[in-house]
């Protein structure tokens, strides 16, 4: 049984994922295992906190007042649920979610979204240094492909296997949706 100080953390899931300006992407399923996960936290009144990504790119689909900006059908956040908006790849800077989860008495996370080598990344590595105890859910994250150093292109589901295996075991554990809900 996952305990009662536990928050399901959602990062950026937004429409404009869905814009080709970000390329190929991985795992056409984490939005369905979002949606599966966000319905089992609600069920059992756990929190949810949703993160926006307010990008201050003025071209990029992800910019205030771009359609792209509003989060996506699965995951949309429901009255009474937290939404903290971030200008960086951090759910943890410039937001106050560190303070609204302490004043909460949380202190694991399960987190899921986009994009799993930035958002993911450094909001769960962040959050191990702040003491938190984290699941990342590999099937509920998204990583787009990307060009590497020598301008060669690097595969989507290469580099979301790189970032969560950086991460498991050190920063968190890294679980598919399944055995998250087993725990519910």
């Amino acid at each position: 049984m996952l305990p009662t100080n536990t928050a399901l953390l959602l990062i950026a899931v937004q429409r404009a994922w869905d814009d080709p300006y970000w390329g190929v992407r991985n795992n056409p399923g984490a939005e369905a295992n979002l949606a599966d996960v966000l319905q089992a936290f609600r069920g059992r009144g756990l929190r949810v906190i949703h993160v926006r990504n307010d990008s201050r790119d003025p071209n990029s689909p992800l910019h205030p007042g771009e359609p792209g900006n509003g989060f996506k059908p699965e995951a949309a956040p429901l009255p009474g649920e937290t939404v903290l908006a971030k200008a960086g790849h951090c759910a943890f800077h410039g937001t106050g979610l560190e303070a609204e989860l302490r004043r909460e008495g949380i202190d694991r996370l399960v987190i899921a979204g986009f994009t799993t080598s930035h958002g993911i990344s450094s909001t769960t590595r962040t959050a191990c240094e702040l003491g938190f105890k984290s699941v990342v859910l590999r099937d509920a994250c998204v990583a787009f492909e990307l060009d590497d150093m020598d301008g060669n292109r690097a595969p989507a589901e290469a580099l979301h296997q790189a970032a969560l295996t950086a991460l498991h075991g050190e920063f968190a554990m890294v679980l598919p949706t399944e055995a998250l809900l087993q725990l519910l």
